[in-house]
C-alpha cells in the first residue's frame, strides 16, 4: 500500500512574553501531525511584539528562507493568527505556502466533523475566518487589472466573494438555528422530566470519551460506546448517553468537544451552541491528562474557554485520568478543589466518580413514602414527573408511593408521609 504524503513543514513562533511560548509551539507540532504534517524544524523569535509585515524580523525571516531552500520545505505554520497581508509577505519572501494556527486547527476540525451541525459549525468558523482575508488577496488579484485606476478583475472577484460568503453564513446561522431550537426543545423535556446533567470537559485528548465509555460499560451499556482515539480533537460532535446507576439514580452524560490553547475565537462562536450543553450541565467533570507534563496549562486552558462561554463558576469534579502512567504522589491536584485520580482506561477508581457524581447531582433528594388521596390527583402527577418514584401502589385509600425527591418538594408534600 502507497505511503500517505506528508507534508514537509517548519514550525514559526514569536515569543512575547504573553504566554508559554515552548508549550504553544509542542502544542503546535501536535496539531500539525494531526492534520498530516512533518516537522522539519522550529523557528522561535523572542521578541517584544509581532513584526507588523512578517510577525517576525526580516533576519530571522532571510534564516526562515535559507532553511526552506536547505530542507525542502512545503509549508510554513506559523503559531499566531496571521492577517491576508502577513501572510501575502511571507510567502513573496520565502515562496512557500504559509498557514497560520487558527487555518490549521480549522483544517483538522474540518476533517472531523461527522454531524450535519458539526460541518456546519466548522463551515461557519471557516468563512468567518476568510472574510477579513479577502481584502489582502483581492488586492494581489487586482493587479491584473493593468493600468492606473482600473477596476480590474481582483477587485470584482472580491466583491462576488463576499457577497457568496456572507450569503452562505446567513444560510448556515439560519440552519443551526433551527438546530438549536430542537436541542432547546429535548433540554426542555429533558428539564421536565428532572433528569440531571453530567458534562465531561477537558483539554483535547485527556480521555472524555475513554471515560464516557468506561462508565457506559460499568453501567452496562456498552452498545451506546462512543468513538475514542489518542489524537488530538478525535471527536467533535457532543454525545449524550443516559447512564443509570445501580442505586436506580438516572443522568444524562455528555461528552464534548475538546479544548485547545489558543482555540480560534470564530469556532468558540460557531461552536457555542454545542457547548451550550455545558451551560446548562448540573455538574462539570473536567478530565485531566495528568501524564501530561505541563497539565497545568491545559487545565488553565480549559477554565478559560469554560469562563468564555459563561460556565465557569459551574459545580465541578476534577479527575486526574491516565494515572496508570504517572504515580499519583508526581501530580499536585488544584487547591480547594474536589480531586479524583482516575484511569478510564483500566477502569481505575471510576466507582468512586460515579459515587462522587451521585452525591453531587442528588444531595437535595429526601427518601420519603407517601400515600396521595385518588382526590390530589395532580399531587401524583407532580410526583411521576418530577421525582424519581421506585414503588407505586394503588391502595384503598389512595396512592402509595416510595420515591426520592427534592427536599423543597418534600417539605411541601410532607402531610403525605406514611410510616
Amino acid at each position: 500500500m502507497e505511503e500517505k504524503h506528508l507534508t514537509r513543514a517548519i514550525l514559526i513562533g514569536a515569543d512575547t512574553g504573553e504566554y508559554d511560548a515552548e508549550s504553544s509551539m509542542d502544542e503546535l507540532s501536535e496539531l500539525a501531525k494531526t492534520a498530516g504534517a512533518e516537522e522539519l524544524a522550529r523557528v522561535l523569535q523572542k521578541r517584544e511584539a509581532y513584526e507588523p509585515a512578517t510577525v517576525i524580523g526580516e533576519g530571522k525571516l532571510a534564516e526562515v528562507k535559507e532553511l526552506c531552500g536547505s530542507l525542502g520545505a512545503e509549508l510554513l505554520i506559523f503559531d499566531c493568527e496571521l492577517t491576508a497581508s502577513q501572510i501575502r509577505n511571507v510567502e513573496d519572501e520565502t515562496d512557500v505556502r504559509v498557514i497560520d494556527r487558527t487555518m490549521l486547527i480549522l483544517d483538522i476540525f474540518a476533517g472531523r466533523a461527522v454531524s450535519r451541525e458539526g460541518k456546519l459549525q466548522v463551515e461557519l468558523a471557516q468563512l468567518k475566518y476568510r472574510l477579513p482575508r479577502l481584502m489582502g488577496i483581492g488586492a494581489s488579484l487586482s493587479r491584473l487589472g493593468g493600468g492606473i485606476g482600473t477596476r480590474g478583475p481582483g477587485e470584482k472577484k472580491l466583491e462576488t466573494d463576499r457577497r457568496h460568503i456572507e450569503r452562505r453564513m446567513y444560510d448556515i446561522k439560519s440552519e443551526l438555528a433551527q438546530l438549536k431550537n430542537t436541542r432547546s426543545v429535548q433540554r426542555a423535556r429533558r428539564e421536565k422530566s428532572s433528569i440531571p446533567v453530567v458534562a465531561l470537559v477537558g483539554y483535547t485528548n485527556s480521555g472524555k470519551s475513554a471515560l464516557m465509555n468506561r462508565i457506559l460499560a460499568l453501567t452496562e451499556k456498552e452498545e451506546k460506546t462512543v468513538f475514542e482515539k489518542n489524537m488530538l480533537f478525535a471527536t467533535l460532535d457532543t454525545q449524550q448517553r443516559s447512564v443509570v446507576l445501580d442505586t436506580n439514580h438516572q443522568f444524562i452524560l455528555v461528552d464534548t468537544v475538546g479544548f485547545v490553547s489558543k482555540l480560534p475565537h470564530s469556532l468558540v462562536e460557531a461552536f457555542k451552541a454545542t457547548l451550550e450543553e455545558v451551560v446548562y450541565a448540573d455538574l462539570l467533570v473536567h478530565v485531566v491528562d495528568s501524564a501530561f507534563e505541563n497539565y497545568d496549562f491545559q487545565i488553565e486552558v480549559t477554565n478559560k474557554v469554560l469562563a468564555e462561554i459563561g460556565a465557569g463558576d459551574k459545580e465541578k469534579i476534577m479527575a486526574y485520568n491516565k494515572i496508570d502512567l504517572v504515580s499519583e504522589d508526581d501530580v499536585v491536584p488544584q487547591p480547594g478543589a474536589e480531586n479524583l485520580f482516575i484511569s478510564a482506561k483500566y477502569g481505575e477508581h471510576i466507582d468512586g466518580l460515579l459515587e462522587k457524581i451521585k452525591q453531587h447531582i442528588f444531595k437535595d433528594e429526601v427518601s420519603a413514602c407517601l400515600l396521595v388521596p385518588y382526590s390530589k390527583g395532580e399531587v401524583s402527577s407532580y410526583l411521576c414527573e418530577k421525582s424519581k418514584v421506585n414503588t407505586m401502589e394503588y391502595r384503598e385509600d389512595g396512592t402509595y408511593f416510595e420515591v426520592e425527591l427534592k427536599a423543597a418538594d418534600y417539605q411541601r408534600l410532607k402531610e403525605y408521609e406514611v410510616k
